[in-house]
């Protein structure tokens, strides 16, 4: 039976900290146990360190198992030194350790040739919480107000996700059509809510303007808006714009009312009032717009992974899938971002058009004098 100790033991691990562990904490007892039983198993394994385990205790005795050199197959079975200095190893990072711990280790192993597919196990599991930690980091990175560069910082973390994705990938080939069952999280309002319908309706009283300026912001989609009638407008915008027709408050409100957009009771006069009220430039509050649509993607795209991770049922076959539709959600943002914010490079001069020599013009004349006198 696996020792079980006593309230008031003294150690300072959570080997058995929890009444209700998880069942990866078996399976990771069931590989220490099959690698204390014979060491020789360890080279059977690939694709896990002591980082892949859970518990600090789990961590500590697999690094020791790690380090040391195996013991003779035939002195192993007769005494217990080698086991020994896994203890005294292993206490170094997990001195609450116990030779009664490793013992329960040996107790719960069933089949210690089973070791690889323990490792397995072991390894799936800790894709996952890398997976989710990854996912947790970049929708913090999205709401750290103190980023100087925010589009920047967290695109960063999004490249960070991938790149734990692809690892995984690596270890666990995707099946194709294997997806999560997890219920995605519905997207998240944006944090400003109220500053972006402010800059929003600039953006469309802007463009009602100067409608020469929507050409400039072929990257600006109406899903980037995040108030509905905000993007329907930049539709009618667009479109008005696309058949070349005249535009100003009173043809964009009848483009909306053919369109629908005043069903939900949206008053006329108010969305005439708004339209009238230019400020600034369309590209820039374009901009703004976009970089707000990139953010909330970034967040809605972690939270969907997050949320993927946070459910033991789902393979690391599923959450590569998943993970890597949510992640085009943001590439698809990013790519219009890019075209946003790069600076077209300026033209090339031309060279000069090569020309016979002539008779000098005037003024050529009267520079070329001075330097044939000066030789």
């Amino acid at each position: 039976m696996p020792h079980t100790p006593e309230p008031d033991d003294d150690h300072d691990h959570d080997l058995y900290a929890s009444a209700l562990p998880q069942p990866v904490f078996h399976v990771e007892q069931a590989l220490l146990g099959a690698l204390l039983l014979d060491p020789r198993l360890l080279g059977d394994l690939t694709g896990i360190t002591a980082d892949s385990f859970s518990t600090a205790a789990h961590m500590a005795v697999f690094a020791a198992i790690s380090t040391l050199p195996p013991p003779d197959p035939a002195e192993h079975a007769k005494n217990a030194t080698w086991l020994d200095l896994v203890l005294t190893t292993a206490r170094q990072q997990a001195r609450g350790l116990t030779a009664s711990d490793l013992h329960a280790l040996v107790q719960v192993c069933p089949w210690p040739r089973h070791a690889p597919a323990y490792a397995r196990m072991v390894e799936a599991e800790h894709a996952r919480r890398r997976l989710e930690t990854a996912a947790e980091r970049l929708v913090h990175t999205v709401h750290d107000a103190s980023l100087p560069h925010p589009v920047q910082t967290v695109l960063t973390e999004a490249d960070a996700l991938a790149t734990v994705v692809d690892d995984i990938a690596a270890r666990f080939p995707p099946r194709a059509g294997v997806l999560p069952r997890t219920a995605t999280p519905p997207p998240p309002a944006a944090p400003d809510y109220i500053e972006a319908v402010e800059e929003e309706r600039l953006l469309l009283a802007t463009a009602t303007a100067y409608p020469a300026g929507i050409e400039a912001v072929p990257w600006l989609l109406p899903g980037d808006l995040v108030e509905p009638l905000h993007a329907g407008l930049w539709q009618c915008l667009t479109a008005l714009t696309r058949r070349q027709e005249p535009v100003d408050p009173v043809t964009v409100l009848w483009e909306a009312q053919q369109r629908g957009l005043l069903d939900d009771g949206s008053d006329p006069g108010e969305v005439l009032r708004m339209l009238a009220e230019p400020a600034g430039s369309v590209e820039h509050w374009g901009e703004r717009a976009l970089q707000r649509s990139l953010l909330t993607t970034a967040e809605h795209t972690g939270r969907r992974i997050t949320a993927y991770a946070g459910d033991p049922a789902n393979t690391p076959f599923q959450l590569v899938v998943g993970a890597r539709r949510a992640l085009a959600d943001i590439s698809a943002v990013r790519t219009r971002w890019q075209h946003a914010t790069t600076t077209a490079p300026p033209p090339r001069p031309r060279p000069a058009p090569t020309t016979r020599a002539g008779p000098p013009t005037t003024t050529t004349a009267h520079t070329a004098r001075p330097v044939r006198a000066a030789r």
